[in-house]
């Protein structure tokens, strides 16, 4: 069980880290430019910028490239191999399904920061694999088995509310979720 559990968080770091590097390097332009949908509501919000975007991608990709060489230069074959297409993808994802999610919000009347749970939970891993479904179906069906995915499905709102305690303790974030 344990080796279950370290295979799901190694495979999910470049996924895990890009959320909270976004939200403490975040501001400036927002991704949506203040401009409204079609039904009248702002298309992402405030709090999705260029900056946080590419501070947020370029961390989880820094992480994962920090595994691809650990993993190298120790010879930790008994983690899961990460390549350069599925650290990529991962923290492109992650943020990506975050947007979605904060889409979706503004289309239900739900402001920024408001609590919606499951969904801000599971945003970034829906992401992930969606857009690794799509780029790279043969590395996440390779790499994801069941017993890491139920500890992904486990391990992941624990993390989510963890970093983001801690985030609203530090004064990052406004609200603790």
């Amino acid at each position: 069980m344990l080796s279950t559990l370290l295979a799901a968080f190694w495979i999910m770091v470049p996924a895990y880290v890009p959320n909270p590097v976004a939200a403490l390097c975040g501001g400036g332009t927002p991704i949506d430019f203040h401009k409204n949908y079609a039904d009248g509501r702002r298309i992402f919000g405030d709090g999705k910028t260029y900056r946080g975007l590419m501070c947020g991608v370029l961390a989880g990709i820094a992480a994962g490239a920090l595994q691809i060489w650990l993993a190298g230069a120790y010879g930790w074959t008994f983690l899961p191999q990460h390549t350069a297409a599925s650290i990529i993808i991962l923290a492109f994802g992650a943020l990506l399904g975050d947007m979605g999610k904060s889409f979706i919000k503004r289309r239900l009347g739900k402001d920024r920061g408001e609590s919606w749970p499951i969904a801000d939970q599971y945003d970034l891993g829906a992401g992930a694999f969606i857009l690794m479904l799509v780029f790279d179906p043969a590395w996440l069906f390779a790499t994801i088995t069941l017993p890491i995915l139920i500890v992904i499905l486990i391990l992941t709102p624990l993390l989510h509310r963890a970093v983001n305690i801690i985030g609203f303790l530090c004064g990052v974030k406004k609200e603790p979720w």
